[in-house]
């Protein structure tokens, strides 16, 4: 399957669940939703059945998603994914789906992983557009699949508008190492799409029309010619997106991100490396 053919498929799948969904969430005194961590909901069980059909997902056992239990701002509400085990040619990482159960398009990346990446590890920002689970289903290079998931507390982050003071920079791509890089060791990178990544839930206080959806849909990152991960992404990323992960170099590279938004416009950076020995 070609990567729009797939990324056709995935904005289908979230429609449909979408338009299928209605929150069954408890209320609290006072009408605020409430639920715990490791709840179902239906919208996840109908999104589930479109992504996953009945392929059992197990708990604790390869993935972790760090999120705040109540996020001061629902537009950019940071995630971490951590993983129990490292990419080794036996078994590897292959694929990772981020998902807000609630939000207008609750499918918000799946990330193509290659044993490259060395340490599947990353961290985004994403937007919550009301009380709900956000989850990450990790499959594994043995088609098993791992599952966890944290209740976020916020709401507004599809309708709050994005920073437009700049809009000269919009497709600006940021590469950086967060620490020296060292020969076959895992270290810390961050990819930045400058870029208003906007929903078509924000009104624009001006004309007092809503502004038209436009976002980063995908992005391939690369070191030394070698596919790192390719995303396929949607609004729930918050405002200029931004993935911290790790790495390994065998020796020295270029570190490289190519983007393309929802208008098929392309932005691409990258970064020189001298790994220390």
């Amino acid at each position: 399957m070609t990567a729009a053919a797939r990324r056709d498929g995935l904005r289908a799948v979230a429609a449909l669940a979408l338009a299928a969904a209605v929150p069954a969430l408890r209320a609290a005194p006072g009408g605020l939703p409430q639920a715990e961590d490791g709840d179902s909901s239906e919208a996840w069980e109908r999104l589930r059945a479109q992504l996953f059909g009945t392929r059992p997902l197990l708990t604790g056992a390869a993935v972790r998603l760090e999120a705040p239990r109540r996020a001061a701002y629902g537009a950019s509400v940071p995630v971490k994914i951590v993983p129990a085990l490292a990419q080794t040619p036996q078994l590897w990482m292959k694929r990772l789906t981020l998902v807000v159960d609630h939000n207008p398009s609750p499918l918000a990346a799946v990330l193509e992983l290659t044993p490259e990446i060395g340490w599947p590890e990353f961290e985004t920002r994403l937007r919550v557009d009301q009380y709900s689970h956000v989850r990450v289903v990790a499959e594994l290079s043995d088609g098993t699949l791992h599952t966890d998931s944290r209740y976020v507390k916020t709401s507004g982050g599809c309708s709050a508008p994005p920073n437009r003071d700049a809009p000269e920079h919009i497709g600006s791509t940021l590469v950086r190492l967060l620490e020296p890089a060292r020969v076959g060791v895992a270290g810390a990178a961050e990819v930045t799409v400058l870029h208003p990544n906007d929903t078509g839930f924000e009104l624009d206080q001006r004309t007092m029309f809503y502004i038209p959806a436009r976002f980063v849909r995908t992005l391939a990152v690369s070191y030394a010619g070698r596919p790192l991960f390719d995303a396929e992404l949607d609004f729930s990323i918050s405002e200029n997106p931004s993935w911290r992960f790790r790495f390994v170099p065998q020796g020295p590279g270029e570190l490289r991100a190519e983007a393309q938004d929802s208008q098929d416009a392309r932005f691409s950076g990258r970064l020189a490396v001298e790994p220390q020995a």
